[in-house]
């Protein structure tokens, strides 16, 4: 198949473009051509997908990957321009569609955001992540509206892989094998879930092979994953002996601990994640994914995804200030210290 990539320089469209080309697909990435080191065999279009798109015009693709659409304006564009171009479209959107991520085990029927295209524009400042679950719901609307019956929207949890930029996942690997005592968040049992690029990649493929559509939710493991059984993994992964110490949820947000970036991965399951929320998103890691199991989503180890993740976080040599998640290690001694006066 011939693919077009929209986006594909960073994170997942990287991983997908190795993939299809493990298969024989013939790949065209289209991006502001930032971060394209390293491509092999693909052919790279230049533009900007909120600017002209006349370098996409009189060309044909069996399918398109959207990576970057986070602006409903955008994904209109694009598809409106597509449509006649294309066969099958796919839109890497979020869980964050959703209205909120109270209810455990939400299946792809419960409820999204609601925006309008006229009050996305006028929110549109250039801060994608202000708005992001209303722009990602209102985007699947868009991409449907132009290629009705031809749009499968992937609703992704959190993507875990080498060449991840947000720093989840690298910073539990890389604080655990400093070794030492690790702050640990909340209920050792609390619930993760993540999926690895590389098993994501593989399924859009299969799905776009199938000419599959509709919405799935996309996220893993296919089995119970806790938050302790992660960080066991992290350990056996990086050889460490770390000491994982347990703090309740009350004592993190005493202490202004952010949940999500400087804890990455935890929301807390106990109290409401902002004072204006009612109740605790106990369902943030216990979204239903048995639609895409059942399309054929399959999974690697975990082990085998943290390897690679921790192979590649090595070679970074990240200064403290630079990371983007993860908590700073004087702001982390200090925590253990207060926890071990008050609590042990």
């Amino acid at each position: 198949m011939k693919i077009l990539v929209l986006g594909g320089s960073r994170f997942l469209g990287r991983t997908f473009v190795e993939a299809a080309q493990k298969q024989n697909h013939e790949v065209t990435i289209f991006n502001r051509g930032n971060q394209n080191e390293g491509f092999k065999d693909v052919e790279i279009i230049t533009g900007d997908r909120f600017g002209d798109l006349k370098e996409l015009k009189n060309r044909y693709w069996d399918a398109v990957l959207d990576t970057s659409g986070f602006i409903p304006s955008s994904v209109l564009k694009s598809t409106e321009l597509l449509k006649d171009r294309v066969n099958h479209y796919t839109f890497i959107s979020s869980i964050s569609v959703y209205k909120d991520w109270v209810q455990e085990n939400f299946d792809e029927n419960y409820p999204v955001h609601e925006m309008s295209l006229a009050e996305a524009n006028e929110l549109n400042n250039g801060n994608v992540y202000e708005h992001y679950g209303q722009f990602k719901a209102l985007c699947e609307v868009m991409a449907e509206k132009n290629m009705p019956g031809r749009v499968v929207n992937i609703r992704a949890g959190q993507l875990i892989g080498p060449n991840d930029y947000t720093d989840r996942i690298p910073y539990w690997l890389h604080r655990i094998a400093k070794g030492g005592k690790v702050l640990a968040p909340g209920n050792p049992n609390r619930p993760v879930q993540m999926i690895d690029n590389k098993d994501l990649s593989n399924w859009i493929l299969k799905m776009i092979d199938n000419q599959s559509t509709g919405i799935f939710n996309a996220t893993g493991l296919d089995y119970p994953l806790t938050m302790k059984e992660f960080l066991d993994a992290c350990m056996k992964v990086t050889g460490s002996e770390a000491e994982i110490v347990w703090t309740s949820e009350k004592f993190l947000l005493e202490n202004n601990v952010a949940p999500w970036t400087e804890m990455p991965l935890w929301v807390p399951e106990e109290f409401p994640l902002e004072p204006k929320l009612k109740e605790p998103w106990k369902g943030t890691f216990t979204v239903n994914i048995k639609k895409a199991i059942a399309s054929g989503l399959t999974f690697r180890p975990l082990e085998e995804s943290l390897a690679e993740i921790y192979d590649w976080e090595k070679q970074r040599n990240l200064a403290e200030d630079k990371w983007k998640s993860g908590m700073l290690a004087d702001r982390e001694k200090e925590l253990l210290e207060l926890w071990s006066r008050t609590h042990e």
